[in-house]
């Protein structure tokens, strides 16, 4: 599978290893898992899940019970609910356990994190520890590229990109914290959101 459904299919089979839903919930529960600048279309949901039964890591069932019922002279379509097999609960985990350099990257790293709370401790630290090496690497090049083309840029396209450096300086201290906590081994709290 191509980098785009491989975050795809680790989310849905995050998601289904929870509970079996239909593609229209499990469309909106990505959507919140993922945010919506990560929204995913029905047009890459099912291809992704058709991949998945074919793979044998899920099964398809209509609300009624295994038999899938052909279309009716109504139109109408039974409902398909999706669940997860054995090996794609076997599979989830192997995933799971994926702390290598793809799961660093900008398009893995949300799908593996909205997870760590099913994650080993060790797989979880060499995530967040190989995060933020990536991204100090990439801060580093985006600060000496600001510098040298600084009398080059005009005023907007220098705060655009001093925002983009920003940003990273922010992930970066976000990082450092959660880092700490693990190390720590002090649980997470609602504190940066405004909880108690």
């Amino acid at each position: 599978m191509g980098r785009r459904s491989g975050v795809l299919e680790f989310a849905v089979l995050g998601l289904l290893n929870d509970a079996p839903m239909h593609g229209y919930e499990l469309r909106k529960r990505l959507n919140i898992l993922l945010g919506t600048l990560r929204a995913f279309s029905y047009g890459s949901l099912y291809p992704c899940l058709k991949a998945l039964v074919a793979e044998g890591l899920l099964v398809e069932e209509d609300d009624h019970g295994p038999a899938l019922p052909p279309r009716g002279l109504t139109g109408k379509r039974a409902r398909i609910v999706y669940h997860v097999t054995e090996a794609g609960r076997q599979h989830f985990e192997e995933l799971l356990a994926d702390s290598g350099p793809d799961a660093w990257e900008d398009d893995h790293f949300g799908v593996h994190f909205a997870f760590f709370a099913k994650t080993d401790r060790a797989v979880r630290m060499r995530i967040l520890e190989g995060r933020l090496a990536r991204l100090q690497e990439r801060l580093d090049r985006m600060r000496t590229a600001l510098s040298r083309s600084r009398e080059r840029l005009d005023d907007y396209t220098f705060e655009l990109q001093r925002h983009g450096v920003e940003s990273v300086e922010r992930e970066v201290r976000w990082l450092n914290e959660l880092i700490e906590t693990e190390r720590a081994g002090r649980p997470r709290h609602d504190d940066a959101l405004g909880g108690s």
